[in-house]
C-alpha cells in the first residue's frame, strides 16, 4: 500500500486547503481509494417525499473520481474523524445538509483490508432544500428510491445500494425494562430509584448515539441506531430530565410490565423491529408472544457499555 497526493485541483475543493487525509490509497494491483483514513458518505433518506421516500444524490463533476455519475455526498474522512462526523461534515460541505436535520439509523462498512467507505444512513427528520456549496457537484437531487438504479450510478455506490436498499424499512427498537436493569446493580437504587433511574437515563442516551453494533441485534451491517423506549414506574417516575435527548421515556400509570408489553404492542404495529430488554421470565413470555419481537437480558444490555 502506498499513499499519494492528488494533483492540485484532483479530486476535489482545487481552491481550499487540504487536510492530512486527501490523499490517494493505492493497494499493490494497484487499485486507488480515496481518502487516507477512509471515507465516508451520507445517505439521506426522506420518508415523505415518496412512497418509498427519497435519497439525496449528488451528481458529480466530470473532472471527479469515476466523473460524471451519482453518489453519495461524502469524502475522504479526517484524522480522528469518525464515521458519522465525516459524512455529515462532508454532506453539509457539499450539499448543505444540516447535521440536525438528519437522525442516523444505520452504519454500513465496505472494508477494502487497507481502506474503508462508511456509508451512514440517516432519516430526514426536517425537510431542508440540498444546496450545491463544493465545485465536485455539478447537481443534487432528491431521487425517488424507486428510481436510484435507472441513473448512472458510481460503481461503489452501486455496489453498496444493491445492499442497503432492502434495508431502508428496517427499523430497530428497543424498549427497556427500566426497574428491572437498575434492580440488577446492588449500587443503593433502592435508597434513591429517581436517581438510579436517571443514572440509566443517561448510559442509555450515551448509547443512542454510538449505535449499537448489528450482530448484538442480530443484523446485518456494522452499527444500528436504534430508537430507545425506557419505561418508568413508581418512585423512578421522578427521573425524567429534559436534557437527556434520543430517548422515549414511557412513565406506566400502574403496573411497569403492562406498559412495558404496550409499548412493545404499538412499537411492533408500526413496524419497528423491537427488542425487549428485561430478565423478567413473566415479562419476556408475554414479549415473546408478540409477532417479529426479541428479548435480551439485562446482561446484554450491560455488555454493550
Amino acid at each position: 500500500m502506498t499513499i499519494v497526493p492528488p494533483a492540485p485541483g484532483e479530486p476535489r475543493r482545487p481552491h481550499g486547503p487540504r487536510d492530512s487525509g486527501d490523499a490517494w490509497v493505492v493497494a499493490d494491483d494497484g487499485t486507488q481509494y480515496w481518502g487516507r483514513y477512509g471515507a465516508a458518505g451520507l445517505l439521506a433518506l426522506d420518508p415523505r417525499a415518496d412512497a418509498e421516500g427519497a435519497v439525496l444524490l449528488q451528481h458529480r463533476v466530470s473532472w471527479s473520481h469515476h466523473g460524471d455519475t451519482w453518489a453519495l455526498p461524502g469524502g475522504a474522512r479526517h484524522e480522528g474523524e469518525s464515521a458519522c462526523e465525516g459524512a455529515l461534515r462532508e454532506s453539509a460541505e457539499e450539499a448543505g445538509v444540516p447535521a440536525d436535520a438528519v437522525a442516523l439509523r444505520l452504519i454500513s462498512v465496505f472494508d477494502a483490508g487497507i481502506w474503508t467507505y462508511s456509508t451512514v444512513v440517516a432519516d430526514v427528520v426536517r425537510p431542508f432544500e440540498p444546496v450545491i456549496s463544493d465545485p465536485e457537484s455539478r447537481e443534487l437531487a432528491w431521487v425517488p428510491v424507486d428510481a436510484v438504479d435507472s441513473y448512472p450510478l458510481h460503481p461503489g455506490f452501486a455496489a453498496s445500494w444493491r445492499r442497503l436498499r432492502p434495508l431502508l424499512s428496517v427499523r430497530p427498537a428497543l424498549v427497556i425494562d427500566a426497574a428491572n436493569v437498575v434492580g440488577s446493580v446492588p449500587d443503593g437504587w433502592w435508597k434513591d430509584r429517581a436517581g438510579a433511574a436517571e443514572r440509566l437515563l443517561r448510559r442509555l442516551a450515551d448509547l443512542r448515539t454510538v449505535g449499537v453494533p448489528g450482530e448484538a441485534l442480530g443484523m446485518s451491517e456494522r452499527v444500528w441506531f436504534p430508537e430507545v423506549s425506557v419505561v418508568l414506574e413508581g418512585a423512578a417516575k421522578d427521573a425524567v430530565a429534559s436534557d437527556v435527548e434520543g430517548l422515549s421515556v414511557v412513565l406506566a400509570p400502574a403496573a411497569g410490565d403492562d406498559a412495558i408489553v404496550g409499548e412493545t404492542e404499538r412499537l411492533s404495529a408500526a413496524g419497528r423491529a423491537v427488542t425487549v430488554v428485561t430478565s423478567d421470565r413473566g415479562l419476556a413470555a408475554r414479549a415473546d408472544g408478540i409477532r417479529g419481537v426479541s428479548v435480551r437480558s439485562v446482561s446484554w444490555l450491560r455488555d454493550l457499555g
